[in-house]
């Protein structure tokens, strides 16, 4: 049985290896975390809220977040595809997930908002009604993915092939839609 926690708020530590494991934390906060040396197992997030925090590098493959913020965070290199996929939803607000994967996940909904998206896996995901408000989404993999209904209007360096992404009723803006073009080899001036 994992030791549960409830709206308890942590600021300013720094995890080792296991300390997080076989726990489960219940509207909590953390700021100015560092999770970065984490290797979980067993651990759900449910209603709770990272400020500040450094996930670069951790290894999450045994995790569940049942709705999560993260706000200004660190998660560069991050794989999410092997998260517990129960009840998973996950919102980012000006965080860095250059180089995360979230390869298969169903992460419909999911808001991105002032995020750094770099070179990220979304190959094969379900990105239905995922809001990307602003993000830059330069050389990130949509190969597969559904995105349908998802709203890239204020977001920008995103390439998007058409033929290989479902995209049917998404928003992109006109200044940016040579990134759906950008097999064709054409010149957009």
């Amino acid at each position: 049985m994992p030791d549960y926690y409830l709206d308890a708020e942590y600021h300013n530590i720094t995890y080792g290896e296991q300390e997080v494991n076989l726990k489960e934390f219940e509207c909590c906060t953390f700021n100015n975390c560092d999770f970065s040396q984490c290797v979980f197992v067993a651990v759900t997030f449910i209603d709770c809220t990272f400020n500040d925090c450094i996930f670069s590098g951790a290894k999450i493959n045994y995790v569940a977040f049942r709705t999560v913020f993260f706000n200004r965070c660190k998660i560069e290199d991050v794989n999410f595809a092997m998260c517990d996929k129960l009840i998973f939803e996950i919102h980012f607000k000006e965080c860095v997930l250059d180089f995360s994967k979230f390869y298969t996940l169903k992460i419909k909904g999911t808001t991105f908002v002032d995020c750094s998206i770099i070179a990220v896996d979304f190959m094969n995901t379900d990105l239905t009604e995922v809001v990307f408000d602003n993000c830059d989404l330069y050389r990130s993999e949509f190969d597969k993915a559904n995105a349908n209904k998802a709203n890239f209007k204020t977001s920008y360096n995103y390439t998007i092939d058409p033929t290989k992404t479902k995209i049917k009723k998404a928003v992109f803006s006109l200044h940016e839609v040579k990134g759906l073009l950008f097999k064709h080899n054409l010149a957009i001036k």
